[in-house]
């Protein structure tokens, strides 16, 4: 599954939804496609890794009160002295949990990791939260954001579409955070698409939450740019 929330409604019916010539405060609008139809759904989360990996050891709910056994706040003191400069500025963007989803501990990519907003922590007893519910033995590592980076995973994830067919046009959903809140100038995640795709038609809309899967699974995000790309499919059976 590949879309986005175009709004946060506060109160149930307080989002519009259209059809044609028609507006709905309730329930949903899809569009369903068939035919010798190649999709190719991707999820681009703009994130790279610091430091090394730790295991959840205790958590209630979002609350991770141990990794490897220790407290999670002093640990994340020590791995912020030991970042350049550089990165210790990109901190004011914000700093990510990233959740190990469907990969081994041995093999862990930047793919491999589903991103969550580190929410806050308590001085107290150096428990940190995150904008997601853990459990015992899950494998975390935290990370970055910056436009830089933003760029690079994008460009990575879509390099394999290169050696298909090419898109015949796509779908992106991309988090309202991007764009020029997140990119120096306009059209940061569309200028990367065209640039690696060669001029491929893109649709769709900035988004409060963008859906798409990571490890198999489908996910809601933020600060994400979720695509769908559309191509014929040349191994389909014929009619």
């Amino acid at each position: 599954m590949v879309g986005g929330m175009a709004s946060g409604g506060s109160t149930p019916g307080g989002n519009t939804l259209l059809l044609n010539d028609r507006a709905f405060n309730a329930g949903a609008v899809g569009v369903a496609l068939s035919g010798d139809l190649q999709i190719d759904v991707i999820v681009s989360q703009g994130c790279r890794p610091f430091g090394p990996t730790f295991t959840v050891t205790q958590v209630e709910g979002n609350v991770i009160s141990g990794l490897n056994d220790q407290p999670p706040l002093a640990q994340i003191h020590q791995l912020i002295e030991q970042l350049a400069e550089k990165d210790r500025e990109l901190l004011r963007n914000g700093l990510f949990v990233g959740r190990s989803i469907g990969a081994a501990q041995g093999s862990l990519g930047r793919g491999d990791f589903l991103i969550r907003t580190f929410m806050g922590a308590d001085r107290e007893n150096g428990s940190i939260v995150v904008g997601d519910y853990l459990r015992t033995g899950e494998t975390i590592q935290f990370h970055l954001r910056d436009q830089n980076t933003a760029k690079e995973d994008l460009e990575m994830m879509l390099m394999p579409q290169t050696f298909d067919l090419p898109p015949s046009g796509g779908l992106l959903f991309s988090c309202n955070g991007r764009g020029t809140r997140l990119y120096d100038h306009p059209d940061g995640d569309i200028s990367t698409i065209q640039s690696v795709l060669g001029g491929v038609s893109i649709a769709g809309f900035f988004c409060a939450g963008e859906i798409g899967p990571i490890g198999g699974k489908n996910f809601l995000h933020g600060h994400t740019a979720s695509m769908a790309l559309f191509r014929p499919c040349a191994e389909c059976p014929n009619d």
